[in-house]
């Protein structure tokens, strides 16, 4: 079952030309779509579906710097910055909150491992701190377990993916880009060995450059480009609640469950370290560059791995089309996984018993989406060299609705050819050619 997004007016008509073409409607195409538009840059987005409605609108809804990869900070850092004004630069509400994130600590394993970070976050000067057991009581009343205290990070926040990308594109169009549902590009076309156009299932555009922001379905359509982007899909799964009035304000997570406080009252919760990776024929092609990861998530976050009929899916779906033939983006339009119903329902157990306040609570909706995972879980945001004019911004692995504005600002600057506003060097695409990725895992 699919969350229900907010509907926002998109375009119909195709142009002839523009500058760049965003492939993807989600919260990092759209957040690409929009810096572009603010520097006064031609862009079009194509969306196969509907804008928001794959991962950029299933996941947690946290906005957060604490404990992200320590490649990642400086970009999560900006993309806060972006957040906390996000309501005025688009003129409408995205349900940003700086509510404050807690990874509360149950064992004196986890503390000194959430201590060992911040000593890596140290020198990027982010408010995250320990906090000891009795803050934790006075922040968070009602938690029925004791803990050995947690990391906090008063700035950080949360957000409503089901109106954010919505609101997102409202001003992409405001500024003058053109948005497209339903209309699938199909491949890219080249002249003198660079970008020059999309051919779309409505038609061509041409243009200068092309950026491929799109999730889970980045790496097939790379694949018909001749470039090779090692990228899996692993599902993560969510249910809502109906409105808890003594429920928790700030979101936490480092228990069983993570929670996220939603606008209207309920509760965004999934069950933390219970991702589950579809084993596909990807699975095997990438196995070489993902084995490392998977044996760090087996002993550390217990991802867990499924043999069904994904398998199936991919391995009859074409890994190679021409332009003028249907392609899987236009037979799929959007991904809507059955969630993990177990895993949410012992989630469920866990949370009542945790927070009494949670006892009797009604399950509105339960969801499940993809996330497109790199095998260092850090995104690719950058060009690709052997092909000028084309731009990979994907790989997001589970960060991508807190980090995607920053993201979006990254890639407009690298697009136009701008000071940008993080250094690009950690998502780099060559990183996976040359091997240097493996010393971070």
């Amino acid at each position: 079952m699919a969350p229900r997004m907010d509907t926002v007016p998109t375009d119909s008509e195709l142009p002839h030309r523009t500058s760049v073409v965003v492939i993807g409607g989600g919260i990092a195409g759209i957040s690409t779509a929009l810096f572009l538009a603010q520097k006064g840059i031609p862009v079009v987005v194509c969306e196969k579906g509907q804008v928001g409605a794959e991962q950029s609108g299933r996941n947690w809804g946290w906005t957060r710097v604490m404990g992200r990869d320590e490649r990642e900070i400086p970009l999560g850092m900006e993309a806060l910055r972006i957040w906390r004004r996000m309501d005025a630069t688009v003129e409408a509400a995205t349900g940003f909150t700086q509510c404050g994130i807690a990874y509360l600590c149950e064992t004196d394993a986890a503390r000194a491992s959430h201590e060992a970070w911040l000593e890596k976050a140290r020198p990027y000067q982010v408010e995250s701190r320990m906090i000891s057991a009795e803050e934790v009581k006075a922040l968070y009343p009602g938690l029925a377990v004791p803990t050995k205290g947690a990391m906090y990070t008063p700035t950080d926040g949360r957000a409503e993916p089901q109106k954010a990308v919505p609101a997102i594109t409202a001003a992409v169009r405001r500024l003058g880009g053109i948005v497209l549902e339903r209309c699938a590009v199909r491949g890219v076309e080249t002249k003198g060995g660079r970008i020059s156009g999309v051919v779309t299932e409505k038609g061509a555009i041409a243009c200068d450059s092309v950026v491929l922001a799109g999730g889970a379905w980045s790496r097939l359509f790379a694949g018909n480009a001749g470039i090779d982007l090692p990228q899996l899909k692993v599902l993560g799964s969510v249910f809502r609640t109906e409105p808890v009035p003594d429920g928790p304000q700030g979101s936490v997570g480092g228990l069983p469950f993570s929670i996220r406080r939603r606008a209207d009252g309920g509760y965004n919760i999934a069950r933390r370290n219970n991702s589950l990776s579809e084993i596909t024929p990807d699975s095997f092609r990438l196995l070489g560059q993902f084995l490392p990861s998977y044996r760090k998530s087996w002993r550390e976050v217990k991802l867990r791995l499924r043999l069904g009929g994904r398998f199936r899916e991919e391995w009859r779906m074409p890994r190679r089309w021409k332009l003028d033939e249907v392609t899987p983006f236009e037979q799929v339009r959007i991904l809507d996984p059955e969630p993990d119903n177990r895993g949410l329902e012992r989630a469920e157990g866990e949370l009542a018993a945790l927070f009494p306040a949670f006892k009797g609570m009604k399950v509105a909706e339960t969801w499940a989406g993809l996330m497109d995972v790199t095998p260092d879980a850090v995104p690719v945001i950058g060009p690709v060299d052997s092909l000028p004019g084309f731009f990979i911004s994907t790989g997001f692995s589970g960060h991508g609705f807190g980090i995607g504005p920053g993201a979006g600002r990254l890639m407009a600057d690298l697009v136009a050819g701008d000071a940008p506003v993080v250094d690009p060097a950690p998502f780099r695409f060559g990183r996976f050619a040359d091997g240097s990725f493996r010393k971070y895992i």
